[in-house]
């Protein structure tokens, strides 16, 4: 518990932990545990508390951003490498926005960025996290890192649950519309201040962008971070149509 309120600059360098290592899987599997036995909770719900706990996620992540901040804020190690300008901190906005925006149509095409653009992020961040050199497992700024990215997958899977959120391929252009808006002003903040929001000023170490940019080179790896980026979503498309004809083949008398 010695580090468990300190940041990255008063932890020594090393004190983290290996990428996939049994720290990281334990961790990731019990995020994933733990996503798991809410779904299992939200089934057995009624109509009405559904809808509640669809719409407290939101209001709770915001509360998570809050403190975190004022925490490092209270520490003086608040920078602009903490604003909320990933793809899983956009997530916040976008699940905030859906909740709070009564128009049908609107609510439709973020459920479709929820589930198409940052489930997937928040998996792949979970599967590839860039805090764990940083941080020992017993420490504020990782453990929020994990319990921000399970709320992350959990939303939008109960979304499909519920029937609120019903993606499919030929939307797909939502999702990539959202991305050709967002992250040019992202690249254009990165390249100003030296941040990497959305990984497009640098790949990160341990990542498919590391090996994209081993052979396609800085800035040419974001062609191919694009197109790895719609093959993921297409992917997740195809997953979610498998499953649906599965329960709709298995309902069949």
């Amino acid at each position: 518990m010695e580090y468990f309120w300190k940041q990255q600059d008063d932890i020594p360098y090393g004190t983290g932990y290996p990428l996939f290592g049994k720290e990281h899987l334990t961790s990731t599997l019990l995020t994933l545990s733990a996503v798991c036995l809410f779904i299992l909770l939200f089934t057995r719900l009624d109509r009405r508390k559904r809808k509640q706990m669809l719409r407290a996620i939101p209001f709770i992540m915001i509360f998570l951003e809050i403190f975190k901040d004022l925490f490092l804020v209270t520490i003086h190690r608040f920078s602009v490498w903490y604003l909320p300008l990933h793809v899983c901190s956009i997530g916040i906005f976008v699940f905030l926005l859906r909740e709070l925006i009564p128009n049908e149509k609107t609510k439709m095409i973020l459920g479709e960025i929820t589930v198409i653009l940052i489930m997937p992020g928040s998996l792949a961040a979970l599967i590839f996290p860039d805090w764990t050199v940083y941080y020992p497992v017993l420490n504020f700024i990782n453990l929020h890192s994990y319990l921000w990215h399970g709320l992350l997958v959990l939303y939008p899977l109960l979304l499909l649950i519920d029937g609120e959120a019903k993606p499919t391929v030929k939307h797909i252009h939502y999702p990539i519309l959202f991305l050709c808006l967002v992250v040019p002003g992202i690249y254009a903040f990165d390249k100003h201040f030296g941040t990497n929001y959305f990984f497009v000023n640098y790949p990160e170490k341990g990542t498919p962008l590391e090996w994209l940019a081993g052979f396609m080179g800085n800035p040419g790896y974001l062609a191919g971070y694009a197109i790895l980026a719609i093959a993921v979503m297409l992917a997740v498309y195809l997953v979610i149509y498998t499953i649906e004809k599965i329960i709709s083949t298995r309902k069949m008398p």
